[in-house]
């Protein structure tokens, strides 16, 4: 039997806001299943994103982390950072594949290369 990802859950002090953001972020659609504690984001394709409000999220660098790709990287970032993601650093391995580094309003780290 094979295990199949239903969902992705960050920990987080403002599970509504953090779900309404991600939200717009990969076109989804918010569901309060437990509002102000635990907030689901249903996208189009792949794994649910949740949102749970934890009394101290975990500080430092994340130990997990999203990655997307898009047909227009920049056009993507400018997107995300638009909407109030953070730029946070721009990496490659060699000249074949890109990829920026970017962080939610809460500080969760995650990339988008080129796809």
């Amino acid at each position: 039997m094979a295990l199949a990802v239903e969902m992705i859950t960050f920990d987080c002090d403002d599970p509504d806001g953090l779900a309404q953001w991600w939200a717009q972020a990969v076109d989804g659609e918010v569901t309060p299943f437990a509002p102000g504690e635990f907030v689901v984001v249903i996208r189009p394709d792949g794994p649910r994103l949740g949102f749970q409000r934890v009394p101290d999220p975990t500080p430092g660098k994340n130990r997990v982390h999203l990655d997307f790709t898009a047909g227009d990287m920049e056009a993507e970032v400018a997107r995300l950072v638009g909407l109030g993601a953070t730029e946070t650093g721009r990496n490659n391995f060699g000249d074949e594949f890109r990829w920026v580094t970017l962080a939610d309003p809460a500080g969760n780290a995650f990339c988008v290369a080129e796809g």
